[in-house]
């Protein structure tokens, strides 16, 4: 007696879905943490090559803030377009309209902000690139998502839309949203996490300048 595999029922390839995005979510959020601390770990021992208090380290550290400050407006505006939505339809308008991911944009944003928080140009372009290179990698696993669930609206899209941007010229939204409170907040507790990079970071500087961490490297 031979035993035939039955295919799936539609319902159980829907619910597939949005398991397969939470648990990419889920590793996301578990990497950048432990990388997140890893590069934490290394910027206890280095400083900025201009001391604090000068022009350059102050200005660096005003910039880092304004950027903070727009990744977390940033991405808790993205999250009225797509909170709630990403594992059931193609987000294509407001902020998706000109970039297919800018949530990860403003993310990479925020992670410039924290590196200027050092007062260095040059650690601010180590946790850009940082966080480029995480997200980067959850892009594609998340457009191989989406071009098997969408296969012929995501190629459009895709073709329309950069994966990073943006591209403003091709702005669009639609004169009424219905938002879903529950992920814009969930979305803006996340990104209170580059929040905590400022009094983090001046602890860091204030022990140094005591003496209680050595700095072992000076970066422009």
């Amino acid at each position: 007696m031979s035993i035939h595999a039955l295919p799936l029922p539609q319902s159980t390839k829907v619910q597939a879905a949005p398991d397969f995005l939470t648990g990419l979510q889920q590793r996301r959020k578990r990497t950048v943490l432990i990388s997140g601390l890893l590069l934490l770990a290394a910027l206890l021992f280095s400083d900025s090559l201009w001391p604090s208090g000068s022009l350059l380290h102050e200005s660096s550290e005003l910039l880092g803030y304004a950027l903070i400050f727009l990744c977390i407006a940033g991405r808790s505006w993205c999250s009225l377009y797509i909170g709630g939505r990403k594992k059931t339809q193609l987000v294509e308008d407001g902020p998706y309209s000109v970039s297919r991911n800018p949530l990860y944009l403003f993310s990479l944003f925020g992670g410039i902000g924290v590196g200027l928080q050092t007062g260095s140009f040059t650690a601010a372009l180590v946790c850009g690139l940082f966080v480029f290179a995480i997200f980067n990698i959850v892009i594609q696993r998340e457009e191989v998502f989406l071009n098997a669930h969408f296969p012929a609206s995501f190629t459009a899209y895709a073709a329309r839309v950069p994966r990073w941007g943006p591209r403003l010229s091709r702005w669009q939204s639609r004169e009424e949203l219905l938002v879903r409170p529950r992920f814009v907040l969930l979305t803006f507790r996340d990104a209170l996490g580059f929040l905590v990079a400022i009094p983090l970071l001046e602890a860091v500087e204030w022990a140094q300048s005591v003496g209680w961490l050595p700095v072992l490297l000076r970066l422009p």
